[in-house]
C-alpha cells in the first residue's frame, strides 16, 4: 500500500533522522500578553525504511479524549516502532484547548480553515503551517475526535468514500462502528485528500470529559494500523480484542419533535428496531410528552446528553 521514505522529517527547522526520536515545535503565534504559543509535535523516526503515519489530537481544543489517547499512547511508549516513521500531535489547536474551546479565540474553526494562508487569520496561519510543515512529510493519517457539544459518539472509524486507501485503513483500524463520511470543504481530511495523503477519523466519546472505553479503542486502532505495516511486531497488551467491525451504509439523524426535557431509553452503541422508543421529550408542566421512535433497523452512535432541547435538535444518528 505504500513504500514509505522516513529518511527526511525536518519541522520547524530541525531533522529528524533514521533513528532518531525528537520533540519539535511549530511556531505559530503569541497570546496578548506576549507568550509564545508552540505545538508541539513527537517524531519518532526508526532506521528501517517504511511508512509515516500521523498520529493528531485536539484540531477542536475542547475534545480532549484524542488528547488522552496520543498522552497515553506516549507515556506507555506505544511508539517504540520498527521502522518507519510516527508524527504524533497532542494537540493541534493549542488556543482552544487552553479556552476549553472547540475553535481559536476569534470564533473560526481551523478544521474549516485547510489548507490556509500565511497571513490569514488565527485558525488559517496555524492551518497553513501545518500543512507546509507536516502534511506533505506523512503517508497516512489518523485524525482523533470527539462528539462535539454534549453529544456522544459511540467509538467509530470514518474514512472518505472516494478513497480506496482511506477504506483499508479504516478497517484495518478495525472501530466498533465503520462508515464513509462526506468531505467537508476547508477541513483537515478534504486538504489530505487533494494531496493524496488518506485520513481515517476516529470519533468517541464528547467534549470536556474522558471516556475510558473511547481511549482504550482509539489505542487499539492505532497500534492494529502500526501492526498493519509492520511498524511493531506485536500488540501486547491488546486493549480491545474484536474480531471484525460493523459497517454501516445509510445513516440519519433523529431530531426533536419538540421542546422540552429530553429523556433518552437507549443505551449509546445499542443495536435498534424499527418502531422502538429511543427517546421522550416532555414539556415541563407534565402536560405534553411526546416519543422518538426508530425508523429502521440498525445502531444508534450517537446520543444527544442535553437534557434541556428545543425542537429540531439532534438527539440521536443512527445508522443501518
Amino acid at each position: 500500500m505504500y513504500e514509505g521514505d522516513n529518511e527526511h522529517i525536518v519541522i520547524g527547522g530541525a531533522s529528524v533522522s533514521p533513528g532518531q526520536n525528537k520533540l519539535l515545535n511549530i511556531s505559530i503565534d503569541r497570546l496578548p500578553t506576549g507568550t509564545l504559543i508552540d505545538i508541539p509535535v513527537y517524531v519518532f523516526n526508526a532506521k528501517k525504511p517504511g511508512p509515516t503515519i500521523l498520529v493528531q489530537a485536539g484540531l477542536h481544543g475542547d475534545e480532549v479524549n484524542g488528547v488522552e489517547i496520543v498522552r497515553r499512547m506516549l507515556v506507555e511508549k506505544r511508539f517504540k516502532i520498527d521502522k518507519g516513521a510516527v508524527i504524533a500531535v497532542p494537540i493541534l489547536n493549542i488556543f482552544g484547548f487552553i479556552h476549553f474551546s472547540r475553535d481559536v479565540p476569534d470564533g473560526k474553526d481551523v478544521n474549516r480553515s485547510f489548507p490556509g494562508t500565511k497571513t490569514g487569520s488565527m485558525a488559517s496561519r496555524i492551518a497553513y503551517h501545518y500543512v507546509n510543515e507536516i502534511m506533505h512529510q506523512i503517508d497516512f493519517g489518523i485524525d482523533l475526535h470527539t462528539g462535539g457539544g454534549q453529544r456522544h459518539n459511540f467509538p467509530q472509524i470514518r474514512y472518505t468514500q472516494e478513497d480506496e486507501n482511506s477504506a483499508k485503513l479504516a478497517e484495518v483500524f478495525n472501530a466498533p462502528v465503520t462508515f464513509p463520511s462526506k468531505l467537508i470543504k476547508g477541513s483537515f481530511r478534504n486538504a489530505a485528500y487533494q494531496m493524496k495523503k488518506p485520513i481515517v477519523v476516529f470519533e468517541a466519546g464528547e467534549s470536556m470529559r474522558f471516556d475510558e472505553k473511547a481511549i482504550l479503542e482509539g489505542m487499539q486502532g492505532i497500534l492494529n494500523v502500526l501492526k498493519h505495516f509492520g511498524m511493531i511486531p506485536e500488540i501486547e497488551p491488546k486493549y480491545i480484542v474484536r474480531s471484525k467491525t460493523i459497517h454501516l451504509t445509510n445513516r440519519k439523524w433523529l431530531r426533536a419533535p419538540t421542546a422540552g426535557m429530553f429523556t433518552p431509553k437507549i443505551t449509546n452503541g445499542s443495536e435498534i428496531k424499527k418502531g422502538q422508543i429511543m427517546g421522550i421529550v416532555s414539556d415541563t408542566y407534565a402536560k405534553r410528552t411526546k416519543t422518538v421512535k426508530a425508523p429502521f433497523d440498525g445502531y444508534l452512535i450517537c446520543i444527544n446528553h442535553q437534557a434541556v432541547v428545543n425542537q429540531g435538535d439532534a438527539l440521536f444518528h443512527i445508522g443501518e
